[in-house]
């Protein structure tokens, strides 16, 4: 159905009433984007199979456990006929510049909630209009947990294409929002698909990205994404890429920093995720005061908490190693007795770029001390770089 077709046009009950009912009402929910596709096989799940079979998920290990789920919506709705695909922007403030001691964490992450935690409730809602309208229906929202190729059904809806960054991009509004899915029993009236790949001869996020994890247009090796690494990843990161973090504590944004489509794609509307740029900008040293409870208190409700604190505090070692600022000195040094073996491990690697007369004692004295056999290699390591313990 037409953008704009008034709702008098449609006959009450059928699936283009229903359709425009529910498209209304998630655009006053804050949904920006709105299309709807029939549930069906994407035919991305062959190359879902090939990409994990080619070890790009890395240690994402649910991905081949559940697979087979992803071979259609049916297995998050048994009878599932209709997705109403919703995308909510988060996008709008630019690039921050950080000073010495501060990471930069992506922008999804900058506002002061959890986008799970919000989009939840609006779906519930979309989900009870949708019972009031076909009182049979069985509904089911979800957003971005449940195996569902949200990107690939964004496309079937006409939401975008899918970049060469592996993003859903708007010509409109570029790729800075979530996306969620409501998926129904019901027939709905289906939107056009993007069939169009509007990126072109253009290759700005295949160069721009900071450890080439764009292995080629449209394919991520997720094992080299900054992403990943500090996310994902929840053990300790191998030296090379600890180097290659630059100033990221949690998540990347490069990719789609430089995608032309995002410059374009201004004057998106302000959302409850749209945070100010010096939101995007921690304090790193503070955090290793945080005990469990008070990390608690700080990021339960924040999309912060997935890393939980022994990640979030490995990611910041790490910076402050790389930063190379003798301000991060006391900040390493309590890492360095900290109760979670990950932190200190990493502490002590970034405690081993830094040159200040207190650190060799401490090192010396924690590995004196140390029962963990991962930070007792990174210790050995620290005080003789010329061994093999790293």
């Amino acid at each position: 159905m037409r953008k704009g077709s008034k709702l008098k046009e449609s006959v009450p009950g059928t699936p283009a009433e229903i359709t425009l009912r529910l498209k209304e009402r998630a655009h006053q929910l804050g949904f920006g984007l709105v299309g709807s596709c029939p549930a069906r096989t994407p035919a991305g799940f062959e190359y879902l199979k090939q990409w994990i079979a080619s070890g790009y998920s890395g240690q994402m290990r649910y991905l081949q456990t559940r697979l087979d789920a992803y071979a259609h919506p049916r297995s998050i709705l048994p009878g599932a006929r209709s997705l109403l695909m919703l995308g909510c922007h988060y996008g709008g403030a630019g690039p921050t510049s950080l000073g010495v001691g501060q990471g930069r964490i992506a922008r999804y992450a900058a506002g002061a909630a959890d986008y799970h935690d919000v989009l939840h409730p609006r779906l519930r809602q979309l989900g009870d209009l949708l019972k009031q309208l076909a009182p049979a229906a069985k509904v089911r929202g979800v957003v971005d947990t449940a195996p569902l190729l949200e990107r690939e059904f964004g496309q079937q809806a006409g939401l975008g294409w899918i970049g060469k960054n592996t993003m859903l991009i708007n010509r409109h509004s570029g790729s800075w929002f979530f996306l969620a899915a409501l998926i129904t029993d019901q027939w709905l009236a289906y939107d056009v698909p993007e069939t169009a790949n509007r990126c072109g001869t253009c290759r700005a996020c295949l160069d721009a990205c900071p450890t080439r994890a764009l292995v080629a247009p449209g394919v991520l090796d997720a094992r080299r994404c900054l992403s990943y690494r500090t996310i994902e990843l929840r053990g300790s990161l191998p030296p090379a890429w600890r180097r290659e973090m630059r100033d990221w504590l949690f998540g990347c944004d490069v990719c789609q920093e430089v995608c032309p489509w995002n410059r374009r794609g201004g004057g998106v509307e302000a959302t409850d995720f749209q945070g100010m740029p010096e939101s995007r900008a921690v304090e790193l040293a503070p955090l290793f005061s945080l005990t469990d409870e008070a990390f608690r208190r700080s990021f339960r409700r924040t999309a912060l908490w997935r890393t939980k604190r022994r990640g979030l505090l490995r990611n910041a070692a790490l910076l402050l190693g790389n930063q190379g600022s003798s301000e991060a000195v006391e900040a390493l040094l309590q890492g360095l007795r900290d109760p979670e073996p990950l932190v200190r491990a990493a502490s002590v690697w970034g405690l081993g770029r830094l040159g200040d007369p207190r650190i060799r004692p401490a090192l010396r004295a924690r590995l004196a001390l140390e029962d963990d056999p991962e930070v007792r290699l990174e210790l050995r390591y620290a005080l003789d770089p010329a061994t093999d313990a790293v």
